[in-house]
């Protein structure tokens, strides 16, 4: 099974009666799953069935869903209100010969009157429960359309994260075998410089206890071996492409196992005492943070 993304968008729309509306929906990474719904007033109650639609698709991500209407029937029509304006009218009237020569003010304006509460009356026309509850419905069908694009379009994010991790992974599988190569020459590189420098204090110094530099000698050769995390390299890496394939989320897994790759590259560098497999553990370390940072965009 492919991997996921957490990243991705979708649109739908839908219609039900005069009703016409369009779903948006956006996804971005997140520690866990993270869904926001946002809806007009008089839909508040679609909020929780969206999430409960959104957590049986998801398992990752900041999730945001905004639902817009393109027509409302619901905002009903719009009456002036005669009475109101007339009194309205009446009272300009009256207070324009009042201050008539006293006061400079500009003439009333028609959008400024129509603004004044009471003048413009609204109309809603009235919805049973069964025409509401078949919009409702509707409106989340239209919403299970936009989350199952959302998820084809993680799916394809996450089929190009899924090559990019491989060829990482390969990478990661070269940089370790030519580790394990320089790896088995270092025991002896060793011994000749340290019989070197050994050679060079026994000339300066006689009577150093043989023994004393053997013992020495053996205890730098096991600080030096890097056996067991070129072992531990190899076992991540072996996880890491069980995980490509394996199905559900395994982001967190992957993001786990990069900072265990990690540690392990560290202490091969740190037990390093040749400059080529340190420069190889460097290598390593880049490729691991490469993979870290395309890690952290999986479900």
């Amino acid at each position: 099974m492919p991997l996921s993304s957490m990243t991705g968008f979708s649109r739908t729309q839908g219609a039900q009666g005069q009703w016409r509306w369009h779903w948006e929906v956006r996804s971005v990474n997140a520690r866990g799953l993270d869904v926001r719904v946002r809806v007009p007033e008089g839909f508040e109650g679609l909020e929780q069935p969206a999430r409960v639609l959104a957590n049986d698709r998801f398992s990752r991500g900041g999730i945001n869903a905004t639902l817009t209407l393109d027509a409302d029937p619901a905002r009903g029509s719009i009456r002036v209100n005669a009475e109101a304006l007339n009194q309205v009218l009446t009272a300009l009237r009256q207070l324009e010969s009042t201050i008539a020569g006293t006061i400079k003010a500009d003439p009333p304006r028609l959008d400024g009157i129509l603004a004044l509460r009471g003048v413009i009356d609204t109309q809603q026309p009235t919805m049973g429960e069964a025409e509401l509850a078949a919009r409702d419905a509707a409106v989340l069908t239209s919403l299970a359309s936009a989350f199952d694009a959302l998820a084809s379009a993680r799916k394809e994010e996450g089929a190009r994260l899924d090559a990019i991790l491989h060829q990482q992974a390969e990478r990661m599988t070269v940089l370790v075998a030519e580790a394990e190569r320089l790896a088995t020459q270092q025991p002896e590189q060793l011994r000749t410089r340290l019989k070197a420098s050994i050679d060079e204090v026994m000339k300066l110094r006689a009577g150093v206890n043989e023994d004393r530099l053997a013992a020495e000698v053996a205890l730098l050769l096991v600080k030096a071996d890097v056996r067991e995390e070129i072992d531990r390299l190899k076992s991540h890496l072996t996880q890491a492409h069980t995980l490509f394939t394996a199905a559900g989320a395994q982001g967190r897994r992957l993001d786990f196992l990069a900072q265990e790759l990690n540690r392990e590259a560290n202490t091969l560098c740190s037990k390093s005492s040749d400059i080529v497999l340190t420069r190889v553990g460097l290598d390593l370390k880049a490729v691991i943070d490469q993979m870290r940072e395309q890690v952290q965009n999986v479900e």
